[in-house]
């Protein structure tokens, strides 16, 4: 008796652990998906206040990545920038986000997503939607910080 009550509750807690958060792989999983979305928009020009395929700035390339993906996000950098959990640059998974601003004491202007190996997707104002180095020489000292969604 003892023993079916243990496997009772066991059940029940894999159950309830299981639709409370998201495992490893479902995060994961979000995370390939809005990366994916972003890659195949790479040479999209750059359009301030741009949300779709005709245009994206650069907050608009990352809120319609994460929709596609599943995942609603505010519509500014700034905004996006008090979602997440903070993560160290060290410690940049593909998926993070990544924020800059013109100096270290301003709020993010801009946001970019980390894809990995170094490597960042973004729309720029100069280039649209395409890559940069986590060591780029423009983007690093405007670097200030990184959020997990």
């Amino acid at each position: 008796m003892f023993k079916k009550i243990i496997a009772a509750f066991s059940i029940a807690s894999v159950i309830a652990t299981a639709t409370v958060a998201p495992t490893m792989s479902e995060a994961a999983t979000y995370h390939n998906k809005a990366i994916s979305v972003a890659k195949s928009n790479l040479g999209v020009k750059y359009r301030w206040g741009g949300i779709s395929p005709s245009g994206f700035d650069c907050s608009g390339l990352i809120k319609y990545s994460f929709s596609k993906a599943g995942k609603t996000l505010p519509r500014t950098a700034a905004q996006m920038q008090q979602t997440g959990k903070r993560v160290s640059s060290s410690s940049l998974r593909a998926g993070d986000l990544l924020f800059y601003a013109p100096n270290r004491a301003s709020r993010a202007t801009h946001v970019a997503m980390y894809v990995g190996s170094g490597k960042v997707i973004n729309s720029s104002s100069s280039k649209g939607v395409s890559y940069f180095y986590t060591n780029n020489s423009y983007w690093k000292p405007k670097f200030i910080g990184a959020k997990r969604i």
